[in-house]
């Protein structure tokens, strides 16, 4: 049985959530093992996103996108995603939330929000070019 168009969403949809269980799962590990470390928050913050848009990078192009991607373009959606992370890190901490509590909150809504970013300027509709 072949696919319809209108299966193409679901597939990309089903496809972006394996690869971001397993993207969020890198991250919020590396995130975790370096406050664990000592790291202050926002520099674990930094470090996890650096290591995370490398292997992030990878996972999005073969596995949800299958399209080669512009990196630039992926890096520069997650800078903009950083920020928005940062500032709502620390406003859960400013309400008393610690710190690993506060990104396993935030961990899903910034997946979110680099998949409509990724989706938008760097890889563009399955099998269409950019």
């Amino acid at each position: 049985m072949r696919a319809g168009p209108g299966s193409r969403g679901w597939l990309l949809f089903l496809r972006f959530g394996l690869a971001g269980l397993v993207n969020a799962g890198f991250g919020y590990t590396v995130f975790a093992l370096l406050v664990l470390a000592g790291a202050w928050p926002g520099a674990a913050l930094v470090g996890a996103t650096i290591a995370g848009v490398a292997f992030n990078f990878q996972t999005s192009r073969y596995l949800v996108f299958r399209s080669s991607g512009r990196v630039l373009r992926f890096v520069a959606v997650y800078v903009a995603v950083l920020a928005l992370n940062w500032v709502t890190l620390r406003a859960l901490q400013w309400c008393g939330l610690p710190d690993l509590v506060s990104q396993a909150l935030l961990t899903l809504p910034m997946a979110a929000a680099a998949f409509l970013g990724q989706q938008t300027f760097v890889f563009g509709q399955p099998g269409e070019p950019i």
